[in-house]
């Protein structure tokens, strides 16, 4: 399924097998799951994007051959961050996650909305057993996303996430392993979502537009709203931390100092690392961490995006291919 053109639907196209140069593998794709970052390539909020392009960075499938890492028939998954310099002063320094040269899969990279994609193996991961197919595609970027992100809010015991999809759903079992306490922000209205937050253990569920029962000691915005960041922080206790998980985000409103005052903090999280990758795919089984998923076939990719793009989706989207 093939992006041409900036807000415009995906259309079926026959292109040839890629193949896989030095320190590349191919990969028989099986499942592509859905992420919104896709919507903001396929929507033109993300700028040059490789076109025309295979969107796609949430892939688990088969090696077919190439590279050295793999041996043929292993599972493995393939990422957002598919390629860096590696000698920038942020890769030096463990922050490959920020290389200004960095390439990613589904953006600058063909990714998985196809039969087969080349990747890089440096960047590819080993599906840990006890996951199939479905269930391990969101682990990819909606799960890593949300871990790193996770990360960034301490030991915060009271948990605000905001936007519950695709990430929320995952890092929300993370949180109450932890042993926090989680309040779950959906859009406002939503009791199915909220519905579903409390089913994955959220212990309270409400609308964006809602004031938790008690002070936050952390946030994690998912949804791509700046106005969520004064109301996140209007929620968070002082000396908290308001992460914003999201690649891409409308404007963040005017508000008073007094919001962020008392040592409150907005930081953003960008991409992802290999280390993200290796540590959460060992911890997710151990939780376990289970994904709820909705399967479309790869010819109704579009309609899959819809569906995120309305938050009709409460988990996952995952494209069969």
């Amino acid at each position: 399924m093939l992006l041409e053109a900036p807000r415009s639907p995906l259309r079926p196209a026959e292109l040839p097998d890629p193949e896989p140069g030095p320190g590349r593998v191919l990969v028989r794709v099986h499942v592509c799951a859905v992420c919104r970052t896709d919507l903001h390539v396929v929507d033109g909020e993300l700028p040059d994007p490789k076109l025309p392009l295979v969107i796609g960075h949430q892939i688990v499938g088969t090696v077919e051959g190439g590279g050295e890492r793999f041996e043929s028939g292993d599972r493995v998954g393939v990422p957002w961050l598919g390629w860096t310099d590696g000698t920038c002063r942020y890769c030096r320094s463990g922050r490959e996650n920020l290389c200004d040269g960095a390439r990613f899969t589904g953006y600058q990279l063909d990714g998985g909305y196809a039969e087969r994609v080349v990747a890089d193996e440096r960047f590819c991961f080993p599906i840990p057993v006890g996951y199939d197919d479905r269930q391990a595609a969101p682990l990819l970027c909606a799960g890593l996303i949300g871990y790193r992100s996770l990360g960034m809010t301490g030991d915060g015991e009271r948990l605000g996430l905001y936007g519950f999809g695709a990430s929320a759903h995952i890092i929300a079992q993370v949180a109450k392993h932890q042993g926090r306490t989680v309040f779950a922000f959906t859009r406002p209205g939503d009791e199915e979502g909220q519905r579903f937050a409390r089913s994955l253990g959220a212990d309270w569920a409400g609308g964006s537009d809602e004031a938790p029962p008690e002070l936050l000691d952390a946030a994690i915005i998912f949804a791509p709203v700046g106005a969520l960041i004064p109301a996140a922080l209007a929620a968070t206790a002082k000396g908290g931390v308001v992460v914003c998980a999201g690649i891409h985000m409308s404007d963040i409103p005017r508000f008073p100092y007094g919001l962020l005052w008392g040592e409150r903090s907005v930081r953003s999280v960008a991409n992802l690392t290999r280390r993200d990758g290796e540590e959460f795919l060992e911890f997710s089984p151990r939780i376990p961490v289970r994904t709820q998923v909705q399967s479309f076939p790869l010819e109704q990719a579009n309609e899959a995006l819809d569906a995120v793009r309305s938050g009709r989706i409460h988990g996952s989207a995952v494209l069969d291919v």
